[in-house]
């Protein structure tokens, strides 16, 4: 079962299907899911449900049967009401990895796969009355989110879009800015952003994206206001390793390789947490521990910009 934290609720690594998340207090606007996965060879068709009680809010069902189509729909006491259909642009393909978001706005759920907008679907049944969200069927599960839950979470960034295959409906907000330590969703790389009142302990910071086809290499860089990099997170697919360092005074310091695996592999999605404590980083990637890094500049609060360049497509940025 997920928790609350500060931030939505903790992710939820490689479930066991069928599965079922609670969402306490009820869906509302401005929250999302999040959902990384794998669609097996053999898949017929798989399921995302929002449901409350014995209602299903919002039906997203993708169908693998040689009429490769998505149906949504809603089902009240017991009653389907009517499909709604797309077929054109199905984005998802047996054998691939996928990333589906579910965010939540005033009006409607808009569906986002693999970073690209993909359907809007009106509420039938008051979003607020919304209370676990469900997945069964053909498919595996990495990661499922709840981001903006448990009352802490603040007011989520509903991302801008272009107008090209947008469904939107008439009155749909096109920003809304999040408060500190909101997810911002797709950012372009190389990615830079201010960390306001610099890294202090017990921080997390949350890095979801992908690596396509034939990428090299990528980092992560935690800079400080003079110029210095306190943690090179550097993922080299070329050399088989994950390079950790420290660039202080103009100089690199002793590189870090030791791992007992490396979880980063071409086209497929990762999830790296960083978590700033009093002595150390500790890094997990797919929710499993990877690394512990010793400081080597301790004046965190001085530690300002979060940098990510290099061979990744991004999907979510939050600290």
């Amino acid at each position: 079962m997920a928790f609350v934290s500060a931030l939505g609720y903790q992710p939820v690594y490689n479930p066991s299907i069928p599965f079922m998340n609670p969402i306490y207090g009820g869906l509302r606007a401005g929250m999302s899911v999040y959902i990384q996965g794998t669609i097996p060879h053999h898949a017929n068709r798989f399921h995302v449900n929002f449901s409350c009680g014995g209602d299903i809010a919002f039906h997203f069902n993708p169908r693998f049967d040689g009429k490769d189509r998505v149906v949504c729909n809603t089902c009240q006491s017991g009653s389907w009401g009517s499909e709604e259909i797309r077929k054109d642009g199905f984005p998802f393909h047996k054998g691939k990895h996928f990333e589906l978001v579910f965010f939540v706005n005033p009006g409607g759920y808009q569906v986002n796969v693999n970073s690209s907008p993909f359907y809007e679907y009106r509420h039938r049944i008051p979003l607020e009355r919304v209370d676990c969200v469900q997945v069964e069927g053909d498919v595996t599960i990495q990661s499922l989110s709840v981001v903006g839950g448990g009352g802490g979470g603040g007011p989520m960034m509903t991302p801008s879009f272009p107008s090209a295959g947008m469904m939107l409906q008439p009155g749909y907000p096109s920003m809304t800015l999040p408060a500190m330590g909101g997810p911002t969703y797709n950012p372009p790389v190389p990615y830079r952003a201010n960390i306001p009142g610099g890294v202090t302990p017990k921080r997390t910071f949350v890095i979801r994206g992908f690596m396509p086809m034939g990428s090299q290499r990528f980092h992560i860089n935690f800079k400080t206001v003079n110029g210095d990099i306190a943690l090179h997170f550097n993922v080299r697919l070329d050399e088989f390793t994950v390079v950790r360092n420290s660039k202080l005074g103009g100089s690199w310091g002793r590189e870090e390789r030791e791992m007992a695996n490396n979880p980063f592999v071409a086209g497929q999605y990762f999830d790296i947490s960083v978590r700033t404590g009093n002595g150390r980083y500790k890094v997990y990637v797919n929710g499993q521990p990877f690394c512990e890094y010793v400081h080597r500049f301790s004046a965190l609060q001085m530690i300002d910009t979060l940098e990510i360049e290099g061979d990744v497509v991004l999907s979510l940025v939050q600290f």
